[in-house]
C-alpha cells in the first residue's frame, strides 16, 4: 500500500476544487449571520408590536381621562371649580395669603343651622384646609336675589370657649372673631365676641354637653361704649362641642358645661376651673376640660357695593357675580382672652385651597390639552397643557427615529375627544386632544433601555461565530480536503491511499475523528480486498440462484394465465410484492410523503353526494344541514372524502345506538367550517389532541384483538385525517359538548 502526505497546498498536480470548503463556510456563516438578523428582526418585531399595544392603551388611557374628568366636573366640587374657572391655582402647592370668596352652586347658605351649613361647604368642596386642622370657606351665593353677602363658614380647634359677659366692654376678656374685607379701594373691618347662649340649646350632636353663642358684630376700631350698636346685618354663630378631639365620643367623660341658670357645675378632682357660665359664674373643670375642642363658625357679612352694584342701570340687567370678585380679599382671625396670638389665622402659610380646575392638570400626560367652555360662549373657560417630558428617560436618537418610522394602524389619525358636561348651573363643553408622541417618547425610553441586551446578543453571536470559525470551521476545512484526496486517490489510482493527519490529531472531537478516520482507512483498505473477493463469489452465486427462482414463476404463470384463475392472481402479487418490498418509508411517513392535487370544489355539493352515498359504506341515520348556497374552497376531492368518511366512521362507532349523526356546513368570509356531531360519551379532555397522533386508538390495548378480527382499527385514520387537512391548508378539531362529540373542519375560502 502506497504511503504518502497530502501537501496544504495540494495534491501534487491536482489541487481540490476550492467549493468543498467554501460551501461549509457560506453555511456557517449564513446560520450566524441568520442569528443575528433574526435578533434585530425580533427586536424590530417586538417595538412594531409594542408601538401598537401602547397606542392602544393610551387610546383607552385618553378616554378614562376623559370619564375622570367629565366624573370630576360633575361633582359639586367639580360644579364649584367651573363656576370658579379664575381661581388662583396656577401654581401648585401650598398657598397663603388673604382669601378669595367663591361663588357656590348653591343659591345662599342657611347659616342659622350648623348642620346644613356642613353639609353645604363640605358638598362644594370650598374649603381650605390648614395645617393645623382648620377649615375655613369664603363664598358668595351663586343667586343675586338671595343678597349680596359674603359667607364665611369653618372650623378650629381651641380649649374651652369663654364667652363675653352681657355689659363687658372690654372684648379681649373673650373669645372673638375678626374679620376683614378689602375690595375696590376700601376696606371694611369686623370684630364680632362670642356670646354663650342659656336657652338650654348647649347640647353636642351625639348627646354630649357643647357649647353654642352667637358672633355679634361690631365696627373694628371704633371705641365700645355703652349704647354701641351692633352691624345690623352682621350674623354669626359658633358650636362648641363637648368631646375632645383625642378622646372617644364618650359623655359620662365630659364634666358639664354652665348650666342656663347661671350656677356652677361640679368641681373636677383636679380643682381646675371650667370656663365660665352665660351668667358670668365659673363652673368646675372635668379632667378632660382643658383639652382641645373642635368648634364650627358660620358667618354672614353685609357688603353694601354689593347691594348697590346689584342693578346696573346703564345695562338693565342683573350682573352676578361681581366681574371683580377675584380681587376681593378676605382675612379671618379668631382671638382667644387676652392679647396673644390668633388660634387660627387666614393668613398663615401652608394651606390647601380647593379643587380648581388647574387640578385637572395633573390628570394630563405630556403634550395633551384640554379645553372647557360654557355652551354658547365664545371663549375657553381654561385651556389646560399636560406637564413638559423634561423628566422622561433618556433615549437615544437614533432609536427615537426609528421609533417614530415604525408603520402602525390608525396611528396618523389624530385623537380628540369631545363631551358635554350637564350641570344645574349650565351645559359645558369639553375637548380632550391627545398626544401619541407620548407613546413614541415612552417607548423609545424603554427600546434605549433594552437595546444594550440586544447590543450583548449580537456581540455573542458575532464571538460565537469567531471561535467557531478559528477553532472548529478551519480544522474541518483541513480536514475536509485531506479526506476529498483518498476519495480522488480511489478513482485515479483503483485503490485507497492513506491519510497523513497528524497534525489534526487531539484530545478534542475532530481530533479524535482525524486519527479515528486514519485508522477507519487502514482497515477499510484490508477489508475492501476481502470484500472485493467475497463479491465476486456471491455474484455468481445469485445469478444461479435467481435463475432458479424466476424459471419456474414463469412456468406458473404461463399455467395459469387465465385471469379468472385465482392461481394467476396470486402469482402476479408475488411479482409485485418486490415493489413493495423496495418501500424504505413507514406507513407514516408515506402519508406525509402524499401529495395531493387541490382544486376549487363546492363544499355544499360535495357533502351533499358524501350523505347520499353514507348508506352504501354503511354509515345510517345521518342528517346534513345544508346553508343553501355554494361554498367554494380548494381541496383534493378523493382526500377530503377520506378526511370526513374517516371521522363519519368514528363518530359511528362511538355514537348512541339509534341516535342521528349531524353533519353541518357554515361558513364565513374567510373560511367555510364542516361540523361533524354524534351523540355519546365525552372523549377525556386529555385525549382531545392525542387521538389524532398516528397509532392511538380508542380501543386501547383490544386494538391488537380487534386488528386480528378483521376491524383494523390501527389509530391511523384521524391522523390521516390531520394530515391531509393540513396539506390542504386547513384545520381539525374535536371539542366536547351539546351532550356529545363535534369534529370541526375548517378550509379557507376560495
Amino acid at each position: 500500500m502506497r504511503s504518502w502526505r497530502l501537501p496544504r497546498a495540494g495534491l501534487g498536480g491536482w489541487r481540490l476544487p476550492r467549493a468543498v470548503p467554501l460551501r461549509l463556510r457560506i453555511f456557517f456563516r449564513a446560520v450566524f449571520a441568520g442569528l443575528a438578523l433574526a435578533t434585530l428582526a425580533m427586536a424590530v418585531g417586538v417595538l412594531v408590536e409594542e408601538k401598537q399595544l401602547a397606542h392602544r392603551h393610551y387610546q383607552a388611557g385618553l378616554q378614562k381621562t376623559q370619564e375622570q374628568i367629565v366624573a370630576r366636573l360633575r361633582h359639586p366640587t367639580g360644579q364649584l371649580a367651573l363656576l370658579n374657572p379664575r381661581m388662583d391655582r396656577d401654581k401648585p402647592g401650598d398657598v397663603g395669603g388673604p382669601l378669595r370668596p367663591l361663588v357656590l352652586p348653591f343659591s345662599a347658605i342657611d347659616f342659622d343651622d350648623k348642620t346644613k351649613v356642613q353639609q353645604a361647604v363640605e358638598m362644594a368642596g370650598c374649603l381650605v384646609q390648614y395645617r393645623d386642622g382648620a377649615t375655613l370657606c369664603v363664598a358668595v351665593g351663586n343667586n343675586p336675589f338671595a343678597g349680596g353677602f359674603i359667607y364665611l363658614a369653618g372650623s378650629f380647634a381651641s380649649g374651652a370657649l369663654v364667652p363675653h359677659l352681657p355689659g363687658e366692654l372690654d372684648f379681649t376678656t373673650s373669645h372673638r372673631v375678626r374679620v376683614s374685607v378689602a375690595m375696590r379701594g376700601q376696606t371694611w373691618r369686623w370684630v364680632a365676641p362670642f356670646e354663650a347662649l342659656a336657652d338650654g340649646a348647649n347640647v353636642g350632636p351625639s348627646g354630649a354637653p357643647g357649647l353654642r353663642g352667637r358672633l355679634t358684630g361690631y365696627v373694628d376700631g371704633v371705641p365700645i361704649v355703652h349704647g354701641t350698636k351692633t352691624v345690623r346685618d352682621f350674623r354669626g354663630w359658633l358650636w362648641q362641642d363637648g368631646r375632645c378631639i383625642d378622646e372617644p365620643a364618650d359623655p359620662a367623660r365630659h364634666a358639664s358645661v354652665a348650666s342656663p341658670s347661671g350656677h356652677a357645675s361640679a368641681a373636677s378632682p383636679s380643682g381646675h376651673a371650667s370656663a365660665a357660665s352665660p351668667s358670668g359664674h365659673a363652673s368646675a373643670a372635668s379632667p378632660s376640660g382643658d383639652c382641645a375642642k373642635r368648634s364650627f363658625f358660620s358667618i354672614r357679612l353685609p357688603v353694601e357695593v354689593f347691594r348697590d352694584a346689584l342693578f346696573q342701570a346703564d345695562r338693565g340687567r342683573i350682573v352676578w357675580p361681581p366681574p371683580d370678585l377675584a380681587q376681593i380679599l378676605v382675612r379671618l382671625q379668631v382671638l382667644a382672652p387676652g392679647d396673644g396670638a390668633p388660634l387660627f389665622d387666614s393668613d398663615s402659610e401652608g394651606a390647601e385651597p380647593p379643587f380648581a380646575l388647574a387640578d385637572l392638570r395633573t390628570l394630563l400626560l405630556p403634550g395633551e390639552r384640554l379645553a372647557l367652555r360654557r355652551e354658547g360662549a365664545t371663549e375657553d373657560l381654561v385651556t389646560l397643557v399636560g406637564g413638559s417630558a423634561a423628566d422622561e428617560a433618556p433615549r437615544a436618537r437614533w432609536i427615537d427615529g426609528l421609533v417614530r418610522r415604525l408603520p402602525v394602524d390608525g396611528y396618523d389619525a389624530p385623537l380628540q375627544l369631545r363631551g358635554a358636561i350637564a350641570t344645574p348651573l349650565g351645559r359645558y363643553q369639553l375637548v380632550l386632544d391627545g398626544d401619541v408622541r407620548s407613546v413614541n417618547r415612552t417607548l423609545a425610553a424603554v427600546a434605549t433601555r433594552v437595546s444594550g441586551y440586544v447590543g450583548a446578543m449580537l456581540a455573542a453571536v458575532l464571538v460565537a461565530w469567531l471561535l467557531i470559525e478559528l477553532r472548529i470551521i478551519r480544522r474541518i476545512t483541513v480536514l475536509t480536503k485531506r479526506a476529498a484526496s483518498v476519495s480522488q486517490g480511489m478513482k485515479s489510482a483503483g485503490g485507497l491511499p492513506r491519510i497523513d493527519v497528524a497534525d489534526l490529531r487531539g484530545s478534542d472531537e475532530l481530533g479524535v475523528l482525524a486519527g479515528g478516520l486514519q485508522d477507519l482507512l487502514q482497515r477499510v483498505d484490508e477489508d475492501l480486498k476481502r470484500e472485493q473477493i467475497r463479491a465476486q463469489q456471491e455474484k455468481d452465486q445469485w445469478h444461479a440462484v435467481g435463475h432458479e427462482i424466476v424459471s419456474p414463476l414463469q412456468s406458473l404463470l404461463a399455467l395459469h394465465g387465465d385471469p379468472d384463475d385465482p392461481s394467476h392472481r396470486y402469482l402476479r402479487r408475488m411479482q409485485q410484492a418486490v415493489q413493495v418490498l423496495y418501500g424504505q418509508a413507514s406507513p407514516s411517513e408515506a402519508f406525509e410523503s402524499t401529495t395531493l392535487q387541490l382544486a376549487p370544489i363546492d363544499l355544499e355539493t360535495f357533502l351533499g353526494h358524501v350523505a347520499a352515498n353514507a348508506d352504501a359504506v354503511g354509515i345510517h341515520r345521518l342528517r346534513y344541514e345544508s346553508p343553501g348556497a355554494r361554498v367554494l374552497v380548494r381541496a383534493d376531492e378523493f382526500s377530503l372524502e377520506d378526511v370526513v368518511t374517516h371521522v363519519l366512521r368514528n363518530a359511528d362507532r362511538h355514537r348512541t345506538p339509534g341516535s342521528t349523526i349531524t353533519l353541518r356546513l357554515g361558513f364565513d368570509e374567510r373560511e367555510a367550517r364542516v361540523e361533524i356531531w354524534n351523540e355519546g360519551a365525552p372523549i377525556p379532555e386529555a385525549m382531545l389532541e392525542k387521538i389524532f397522533e398516528y397509532g392511538v386508538s380508542d380501543l386501547g390495548d383490544q386494538a391488537g384483538d380487534d386488528d386480528r378480527s378483521g376491524e383494523g382499527h390501527r389509530g391511523q385514520g384521524l391522523f390521516v385525517a390531520r394530515t391531509y387537512m393540513a396539506k390542504m391548508g386547513g384545520t381539525i378539531a374535536a371539542r366536547n359538548g351539546d351532550g356529545g362529540v363535534t369534529f370541526t373542519l375548517r378550509l379557507p375560502r376560495v
